[in-house]
């Protein structure tokens, strides 16, 4: 039974790789593709559709433990695999209301999927086996940064414009790899425990009137669930740690929103990086990619090691972003983010270069890495017992500002951003210490 369960956690990281290398692909360059539509009926925003996902997944986290656990897991993640392709499809033949319509179906999805996901990694894991399936899934994750990038850079190398013809091939692509990825669900089996449960129930023998009574008892106690997780989330939105731990919450949707949809498009309105210009959104996405890669690896020998302290790698996270946002700062235009024609009107204070924009990109992805993991680690050790309201919560808050943040993007020049975030990032720095000084906390993480 081991390895079936090996075997789930190997092709749930499979589904997920190929899932989120057509989404990621698809929200680092919609923006830039949304600018290039060659349609006057078209009026749609990149960065409003991400601001509405973000903001319709933290409110859907609310309702998403209930349906998962009525119609399981497996068929959860199938169904949001559907939502994901029907986003993707849409930039085939863009409509402005299938485009933001789409946009609210995939940010419920994305609750669902990200609950259905956790549910069913545990289920799949015990307490031996649970770091080793998180690293193997998390791994997988993040390599979708990495290949959808990297066909942007061939596919849009020496375009300085991207026709109909090249968005319908690129959107194509992404949407098969997609739906590979959807299908992949279809694929995973039943834990044992799940099958114990099954062959108990034949033993029973259990009709067709029971099974429905069965679902309903299940509806019912998932209802109460909620209910119960739902008190929690409102009782630790009062505590001091949540209160404190919230700026950095907050400032990981900010720089989530930048990275992820923001700064590409940033690289693909600097028209002094000359043809390369719309190809660097790929390479660019692909320093990201790297940088969370090296982090998560990195600072998880270093805590396994306890060589630092949680606050150490948050501080080190802070300073790179902030030599990130400063290099950016210099280094790109100051309308990039506003611009809507074929190129920028301001001058940067150097000459634009390719070399630090990548490394930038780098930079943005390692910081990145550096908040969340500890972010992660210092929730799951201080509520250990409370562990799925206080994740519900952080996803909460990071989805909320991410929202905030893409709304905002498309009016505010980018050293206004860049400022926002550099005093959130401070901030979010700052409270984390002090989490961390707390007797509560430090008592609980002195073990670790």
């Amino acid at each position: 039974m081991a390895d079936i369960r090996t075997y789930n956690v190997v092709i749930l990281g499979i589904a997920f790789l190929l899932l989120f290398t057509a989404f990621t692909t698809c929200g680092n360059i919609e923006q830039t593709v949304v600018k290039s539509l060659d349609n006057a009926t078209f009026s749609g925003s990149g960065y409003h559709s991400l601001g509405i996902i973000y903001g319709v997944f933290s409110f859907a986290n609310l309702f998403a433990p209930s349906v998962v656990a009525v119609i399981g897991p497996q068929f959860t993640m199938f169904v949001s695999g559907i939502l994901y392709s029907g986003y993707i499809a849409v930039f085939i033949t863009p409509s402005t209301w299938s485009f933001y319509l789409t946009s609210v179906l995939i940010g419920m999805g994305a609750a669902l999927l990200w609950t259905a996901q956790g549910r069913f990694l545990v289920g799949n894991s015990d307490v031996s086996t649970i770091n080793r399936n998180t690293a193997v899934f998390w791994a997988l994750l993040q390599c979708s940064m990495l290949f959808g990038n990297l066909y942007v850079y061939i596919d849009w190398k020496g375009k300085t414009d991207i026709s109909d013809r090249d968005r319908k091939t690129m959107f194509i692509a992404l949407l098969v790899t997609s739906v590979l990825g959807t299908l992949c669900f279809l694929f995973l089996c039943k834990s044992s425990q799940a099958e114990e449960e099954d062959i108990l129930s034949e033993e029973e023998g259990q009709s067709l009137l029971s099974s429905r009574l069965t679902l309903k008892q299940r509806a019912s106690s998932a209802i109460k669930e909620a209910k119960m997780d739902f008190k929690t989330i409102l009782h630790l939105f009062g505590t001091k740690t949540i209160l404190l731990l919230s700026f950095s919450m907050a400032y990981s949707g900010l720089e989530l929103s930048f990275y992820s949809g923001v700064y590409g498009t940033c690289i693909g309105a600097t028209t002094r990086f000359g043809d390369s210009s719309k190809a660097l959104i790929g390479i660019s996405g692909i320093a990201v990619g790297i940088g969370e890669i090296v982090g998560g690896g990195l600072f998880g020998l270093v805590l396994k090691n306890n060589h630092f302290r949680r606050t150490s790698v948050v501080f080190l996270g802070m300073v790179v972003h902030f030599v990130a946002f400063y290099l950016i700062f210099l280094n790109i235009p100051n309308d990039a983010p506003l611009v809507f024609e074929t190129s920028t009107k301001h001058n940067p204070y150097l000459s634009p270069s390719v070399p630090i924009a990548m490394l930038c990109s780098f930079l943005l992805g390692l910081g990145d890495s550096c908040f969340n993991t500890q972010l992660y680690s210092i929730l799951g050790c201080v509520y250990s017992e409370q562990s799925i309201p206080a994740f519900a919560i952080f996803k909460f808050i990071q989805s909320v500002f991410a929202a905030v943040a893409f709304f905002y993007s498309g009016y505010l020049l980018l050293s206004w951003q860049l400022l926002t975030m550099v005093i959130l990032g401070f901030m979010g720095t700052l409270c984390f210490f002090l989490v961390e000084r707390m007797p509560s906390v430090s008592g609980d993480l002195s073990q670790y």
